[in-house]
């Protein structure tokens, strides 16, 4: 079970893609996780039913957003695509998600308003998060006011349109104020969630920058490749990973969550305390 999160004012969410690596996020301090498959390679794809409900068993109570990208590449997604991202929302529906996450753009870096708006349609009363497709648009706050337009859409994920989110702060400053406004009195708030390249190293220069913008929510990995266990691999064979890792497996690290959350509730501590 995911520790209480009734004395914290910050949300990690942890992306996984096995149930040993739920395991660990969450006996690592997760509040909750991001469910997708193959995250050590393109990004993350959406689950197999047998894995969300795997995961689901193995960490009762701990809420699952759960990835729906039905293939890695690009975030244009043809008529076939759309159908398959609608039938596996409506399967996560019924198995219990607490959330989809999804991301849909046009040829021309835009979000697609209209495509976006029929997933969500579907998805909704679940929470809805729109993944970092946000950061492959050509213009951060036009994203953001497409996205706020969509309505029902409850956090975006996002570097700050930067490779990882310490090279984006100024725009993360930005789009949060910018979420902020949006916002503004109504009953829902779409919100900011920071996600690529958090961890120990990062996480104080986010917390000061952030902060004080209102920031609610996190979003890391803390994974890694780590040597699978077989001994015997023929030579020069592999399934497309490469060479380096293919014959590894990805896995969070319990140790980088762990560090990352103990930061986190020592700042929130401190400030509540101030």
């Amino acid at each position: 079970m995911a520790a209480s999160t009734a004395s914290r004012s910050i949300t990690l969410e942890v992306c996984v893609d096995s149930v040993e690596s739920a395991l660990n996020a969450v006996s690592a301090g997760a509040d909750r996780l991001e469910l997708c498959g193959n995250l050590g390679l393109g990004g993350g794809t959406t689950p197999s039913i047998g894995l969300f409900t795997a995961v689901h068993k193995a960490a009762p109570g701990v809420p699952i957003m759960a990835m729906v990208r039905p293939r890695v590449g690009d975030f244009v997604y043809s008529d076939c695509d759309i159908d398959v991202m609608l039938e596996d929302i409506r399967s996560f529906k019924r198995h219990g998600a607490r959330g989809i996450v999804l991301g849909i753009l046009t040829a021309e870096g835009t979000v697609d308003v209209g495509r976006t708006k029929r997933l969500v349609d579907a998805a909704l009363p679940l929470e809805i998060c729109f993944h970092r497709a946000f950061d492959m648009t050509r213009d951060p706050m036009e994203a953001l006011s497409a996205v706020a337009s969509i309505g029902g859409i409850s956090r975006i994920l996002t570097s700050g349109h930067g490779k990882r989110v310490l090279d984006s702060v100024d725009t993360l400053v930005a789009l949060h104020r910018a979420a902020n406004r949006i916002s503004g009195s109504e009953p829902w708030a779409l919100t900011i969630l920071p996600g690529s390249g958090v961890n120990m190293s990062t996480i104080d220069t986010l917390l000061v920058s952030l902060l004080p913008e209102g920031l609610r929510e996190l979003h890391m990995s803390g994974g890694q490749w780590v040597r699978g266990p077989m001994t015997f691999t023929r030579d020069g064979m592999g399934m497309g990973v490469g060479s380096e890792y293919e014959w590894s497996v990805w896995r969070t690290d319990p140790n980088a969550v762990k560090a990352v959350r103990l930061i986190v509730d020592m700042v929130c501590e401190s400030i509540a305390i101030a």
